[in-house]
């Protein structure tokens, strides 16, 4: 079967000086602040609960990973922070851990974690499950694409933690549902992606909202001119971590793939995707169209392949992205709603269809590869 070509299948059109060469590269930089940090404390060394303790080891963490080592410490001491670290560093645990321990002194406590997609908040939130495993702590999902009436319910147990995207959050802060004056510890995660898809309005909104007296925590893969914006009047006196110096994962290596013409190109990947050692592989397309295309072409062609897009509601997108997770679908096909902050095991290769827009997204979407000390390879189509 020949793929279709159509307006939004078309070769990116580059912006002007945009040269992929000047990213890729088949040689891995490495991370030297990362490889020659040195772990100082152990889980056993912080002072949390014995239960959280008892619940880190049941999940398989054995050290800290340097942003958690110098993190946790700071956050326990109920200090401001700002996290500048690259995807995959193990910031989520690094926040989680000692805001569960802040419950569970007082469950008065009510927290809010604010990240950009909906994947994202829902990944925290089973983080935070598994965390918070036996220890009487109550969160709730407030993200779009789902019945907003649950969400009302679900708030008025008064829960210890609120994980939500901005446009749902606003929602609810709109109609008297959500009082985040009431919110005296609050995350703002993957900031520089909020900027991006923008929400800078809705975040200094939120910020403005936020009782004076409060934790403030905020993590970024960047910290530019908008960025900042949000951060001189979020933090006070922060204590600064940055494990971050280099932008691409010492273990992920990465090549390019010339092709001519777009039927050309979908053979190529079908060829590539033929080979036995493309066991778990992650294609980012450009448009919301074009991944849907080129998810069907491939289950056309005998693949086991899915799709994330924006047009898939809520309950689609958990049930495909677990399809993924448990490697019923071999292969899924997203935009870039999938490159932020998802932790996906063992994704072998990472393919770039369409080329993404700026270096910063060309990180992300890599970084969904060579995880956790496991080999990766990004391949990007040009």
């Amino acid at each position: 079967m020949v793929f279709p070509l159509s307006k939004g299948d078309r070769f990116i059109r580059r912006p002007r000086g945009f040269d992929p060469s000047s990213f890729i590269n088949s040689i891995p930089t490495q991370n030297d602040s990362v490889e020659n940090y040195k772990i100082i404390n152990s889980f056993s060394d912080f002072k949390i609960s014995d239960k959280l303790k008892k619940n880190i080891f049941e999940k398989g963490y054995k050290i800290p990973t340097p942003i958690q080592d110098q993190t946790i410490p700071a956050i326990l001491e109920g200090r401001d922070l700002i996290g500048i670290a690259n995807t995959g560093t193990g910031k989520t645990a690094a926040f989680l851990i000692p805001l569960i321990n802040k419950v569970l002194l007082s469950k008065s406590q009510k927290i809010i974690i604010v990240t950009p997609t909906r994947e994202l908040a829902l990944q925290i939130r089973t983080e935070l499950t598994g965390f918070a495993k036996n220890l009487n702590i109550d969160s709730v999902l407030c993200i779009g694409g789902v019945n907003i009436k649950r969400q009302i319910d679900d708030l008025r147990r008064n829960p210890n933690f609120v994980i939500g995207t901005p446009g749902r959050i606003l929602d609810l802060v709109d109609s008297r549902r959500l009082y985040l004056s009431d919110y005296a510890s609050v995350v703002l995660d993957e900031t520089d992606r909020m900027v991006d898809i923008g929400f800078i309005k809705d975040i200094k909104y939120m910020v403005s909202l936020l009782p004076a007296d409060r934790q403030s925590l905020f993590f970024s893969a960047t910290v530019d001119g908008k960025v900042r914006e949000i951060l001189n009047n979020f933090v006070q006196y922060p204590v600064i971590v940055s494990v971050k110096t280099k932008e691409t994962a010492q273990n992920i290596t990465q090549h390019t793939v010339k092709v001519d013409g777009i039927n050309a190109k979908v053979e190529k990947l079908h060829e590539l995707l033929i080979n036995p050692e493309y066991k778990k592989v992650l294609i980012f397309g450009r448009t919301k169209h074009g991944v849907q295309r080129l998810s069907q072409e491939l289950v056309n062609r005998g693949f086991r392949a899915d799709s994330i897009h924006g047009n898939k509601n809520q309950s689609q997108r958990i049930k495909t992205m677990e399809k993924f997770r448990r490697s019923e679908v071999s292969i899924l096909v997203a935009t870039d709603v999938a490159s932020r902050g998802l932790d996906i095991p063992n994704v072998t290769h990472v393919i770039n269809y369409d080329l993404p827009e700026s270096q910063d997204a060309y990180v992300h979407r890599i970084g969904r590869t060579g995880r956790a000390d496991c080999k990766g390879v990004a391949l990007t189509f040009v």
